[in-house]
């Protein structure tokens, strides 16, 4: 095909000139229409330049920009006082005269006021919170909740494969819309791109609901590789939540062989913190839904049955907003730090905010600690992760690389009192190309029991130390430059 466009172009100058002419054309709608951010643009004019006519048809699939129109929305969002509730929070704190239920919680009012008006994150002080690392434990207590269930199932995952673990929830689900239960099923086009309504077919009959996200125009085609919906929610009754990092299929029970064990962290909610996963979960299943909108019903905001008091806040970003809710959330955790900060991560691509917040952590004193997998399931994206964690590693950074199967798990750890676990990677494409839900905690006992974790895992890694880094090929440094030029666009 090489041979041919350069045949073309020697004998045929003109499509030389229509090639410069929609690289041109191309160039200047990246810099002057979308307004993207610096990096981006450089590494999408430099895929332009060295590739003129591949890198034409990759913007087309991968760089085009999404509109900030507003995606979600839910009018019935006032009936459950949610907009109040907002207003109220805002105010109080800002006054200085909220009544936390915690000192502690009291303590990180900084950061709580930030994500309330960022992204409207309700605080809620009366969770239980359960922490799962082990896609058979976590799947189990799913399905066991359920069972139980007695009004309704909301399921939303990235990833849902139609293999084993696949078809076992599907057929349960059936049971329980057999029974009356209302099912309803949302997953993304690209994510669960081998999944098929038919698969679908007798939770459908019995009464379940399933919807797609960002569907594709074009049969078993999918143009649209960003902006995709990379959320896992499952809400039951209203009164249990679980958020984290496990999608559906049996890989992530270390069934598949390529990867080994599935290290992944994933939450298991009951309190009022799932009222925002049930409002998450209504928002985007009304954007995808064409014929089942929700209307309001009381029985979906059930009063928490829980007295417990641990205090979240749920928080979501997506490229349909003009702020990068989570990246900022990340950022002032660990502007907060004032003993270590224990981070874990498929993917370690930091913006220039995030890099510098890290490193200006570790050279004052910090215990910055950041576990990455030795398992790549994106090489580029693998050398450039490698790229910046040489980069901290100057500053005095430890990095540890997990070497018992892939570690999916996307925490943060704070001085073990503040933490964060949801979808969202440390790169561009959580911070902005897609759709991410992630729990922000204030509580000493999560965050005690995550660093536990933590150091747990350390215990099946090594250490990527200075000199170790040094020895490296070169031919793996000539991959991490190239990774590390496309990192704003990976």
């Amino acid at each position: 095909m090489v041979m041919n466009v350069i045949i073309e172009l020697y004998f045929f100058p003109w499509a030389a000139y229509v090639l410069f002419t929609l690289n041109i054309v191309l160039a200047s709608a990246i810099i002057f229409m979308e307004r993207r951010d610096a990096g981006a643009t450089w590494a999408w004019l430099m895929v332009l330049f060295f590739l003129p006519l591949l890198g034409f048809v990759l913007y087309l699939i991968f760089g085009q920009n999404l509109s900030r129109k507003r995606l979600f929305d839910w009018e019935d969002k006032k009936k459950i006082g949610l907009e109040e509730q907002i207003s109220h929070q805002k105010r109080a704190i800002k006054r200085g005269i909220y009544p936390f239920a915690n000192p502690h919680t009291k303590e990180n009012t900084k950061l709580i006021s930030m994500l309330l008006s960022y992204n409207d994150a309700v605080l809620s002080e009366d969770n239980q919170v359960y922490i799962y690392t082990d896609g058979a434990e976590k799947f189990d207590s799913l399905m066991n909740d359920m069972r139980r269930a007695k009004n309704h199932i909301h399921v939303q995952y990235y990833i849902f494969r139609n293999d084993r673990l696949g078809k076992e929830i599907i057929t349960l689900l059936t049971e329980k819309a057999l029974t009356g239960v209302e099912v309803r099923v949302l997953y993304d086009d690209m994510g669960s791109r081998t999944l098929r309504r038919k698969h679908f077919r007798k939770l459908i009959e019995a009464g379940g609901v399933v919807e797609t996200f960002f569907p594709s125009r074009i049969p078993l085609i999918n143009l649209r590789l960003n902006y995709r919906n990379h959320r896992k929610i499952v809400v039951i009754d209203g009164q249990i939540g679980y958020v984290g990092g496990f999608n559906v299929g049996d890989e992530y029970l270390g069934k598949d062989p390529a990867f080994g064990y599935w290290r992944d962290t994933h939450l298991r909610v009951e309190g009022s913190a799932v009222h925002a996963l049930q409002t998450r979960f209504i928002l985007d299943w009304n954007q995808a839904s064409k014929r089942h909108d929700f209307m309001y019903d009381e029985r979906l905001f059930p009063v928490p049955a829980t007295t417990a008091d641990t205090a979240m806040q749920i928080v979501t970003s997506g490229p349909d907003s003009e702020w990068d809710q989570i990246k900022s959330g990340y950022l002032q955790l660990i502007s907060t730090a004032k003993k270590s900060i224990y981070i874990q991560t498929p993917y370690f691509i930091p913006d220039a905010s995030i890099l510098d917040a890290l490193r200006i952590a570790a050279l004052s004193g910090i215990d910055v600690k950041i576990m990455v997998p030795n398992k790549p399931d994106h090489p580029f994206v693998y050398w450039a992760t490698y790229s910046y964690a040489g980069e901290l590693l100057k500053a005095g950074a430890k990095i540890y690389i997990y070497d018992d199967g892939f570690i999916h798990a996307k925490t943060i750890v704070v001085d073990e009192k503040l933490s964060s676990v949801g979808t969202a990677n440390i790169d561009v494409r959580s911070f902005r190309l897609n759709f991410e839900v992630n729990a922000f905690m204030y509580d000493y006992e999560t965050g005690r029991q995550l660093a536990k974790i933590f150091r747990h895992d350390m215990t099946v890694c090594f250490e990527l130390t200075p000199e170790l880094y040094q020895q490296r090929s070169p031919a793996i440094k000539f991959k991490e430059s190239i990774s590390r030029l496309l990192s704003p666009i990976l």
